[in-house]
């Protein structure tokens, strides 16, 4: 039994941290934020064409993101792409493709990956997930891997592991999903806690077993759609489950609380891309520590992101620690760090009109 590993790229998100830049119509997944002329989807699949086959890779997404997904992934069919009616949170999403996958062949390895991470060293990467397989061998065991903390993050979840020196695959103690600033804290000045990366490895069998042990109600609806699966009924059978489930997330509602849940240490450089700061961070900066991606003259700045069309003249002066982006009809001047306003500032531009989302 050494097949190689099924991997479902989870793409159905929204990227509403990277507003205005990551729109509703072309969310951050799709877009080349970082300049090397693929996109952050595209780089997940070049990672893992490393590890896999192209027809054992299934993408999730929005059933509106279909035709983009096809667009940019040439490669592979139309039937591996599986489009979501509703969002539902990554339970779902990973239920509905583990479930799939697991009916076509129950003895498959799977893993399950964000499509919108940077990861620098891919060969240190690719060490880590087959440690990572090796130890999902394991009846009933959840793999996660797990990222050593620079800073207290309380976008993050953090994973609490118990100490084995020398055992790169660690027991997990405590799952907690996005601390508040206090914990987050406490957690980095601890040691033995990691930012968990939500990159997931495990046998199909051994997730079925924990979605009916923690989720019984999403594995009763993955379980009946058995008999649709890779028929023309699927995709109404699909419509009709993903209206039958709450919207959890795969780590409050199964790895909180499984008992068989282990972490591998990912050593490897890695950011999630989940906000302009963490892009900010990753990026090259000037004297003044600032990532000018504009035609810019700046006085007295620093600290600060300036991403503006090429064709405008941008003259900034006097600020610090500051995002100022314009893309498409959008304009934004706000603090770089202030992240976790962006729900607030997209509700709001969204009563000015649908177009500004």
């Amino acid at each position: 039994m050494n097949h190689k590993p099924y991997i479902v790229i989870m793409a159905g998100g929204i990227g509403s941290r990277f507003w205005p830049y990551s729109r509703n119509n072309k969310p951050k997944q799709f877009l080349d934020i970082l300049g090397t002329g693929r996109t952050l989807l595209q780089m997940t699949y070049d990672r893992f064409i490393k590890i896999s086959d192209k027809d054992l890779f299934y993408v999730v997404t929005n059933k509106k993101y279909f035709e983009m997904v096809k667009e940019q992934l040439p490669d592979i069919q139309e039937q591996q792409i599986l489009t979501e009616p509703l969002r539902r949170n990554t339970a779902t999403c990973v239920a509905y493709a583990c479930y799939k996958i697991a009916q076509k062949d129950p003895e498959a390895k799977i893993i399950v990956t964000p499509s919108d991470h940077l990861i620098v060293q891919e060969d240190k990467f690719q060490e880590k997930i087959n440690i990572a397989l090796s130890a999902a061998e394991i009846d009933f065991r959840l793999i996660t891997i797990g990222i050593r903390p620079n800073r207290p993050e309380t976008g993050y979840g953090y994973i609490q592991y118990i100490s084995d020196p020398g055992n790169p695959v660690k027991k997990v103690k405590t799952f907690t999903e996005k601390p508040n600033m206090k914990l987050a804290t406490a957690f980095l000045e601890s040691g033995d806690f990691v930012w968990n990366s939500g990159m997931f490895v495990w046998k199909a069998k051994s997730i079925i077993h924990a979605f009916e042990k923690y989720m019984p109600e999403v594995a009763e609806v993955f379980e009946d759609g058995k008999q649709f699966y890779d028929r023309t009924e699927e995709e109404a059978y699909i419509q009709k489950a993903y209206s039958l489930v709450k919207n959890v997330s795969i780590d409050y509602g199964i790895m909180e609380k499984a008992d068989e849940v282990f972490v591998v240490m990912g050593d490897f450089s890695w950011s999630d891309l989940g906000s302009w700061l963490s892009l900010y961070e990753t990026r090259n900066k000037d004297a003044n520590n600032n990532v000018v991606d504009a035609n810019a003259i700046l006085y007295e700045t620093k600290d600060s992101f300036i991403k503006v069309s090429p064709n405008k003249l941008v003259v900034i002066e006097g600020l610090e620690n500051y995002l100022v982006n314009e893309s498409e009809n959008v304009l934004i001047i706000c603090k770089l760090d202030t992240e976790r306003k962006f729900r607030v500032f997209v509700n709001d531009a969204k009563q000015k009109g649908e177009e500004f989302v």
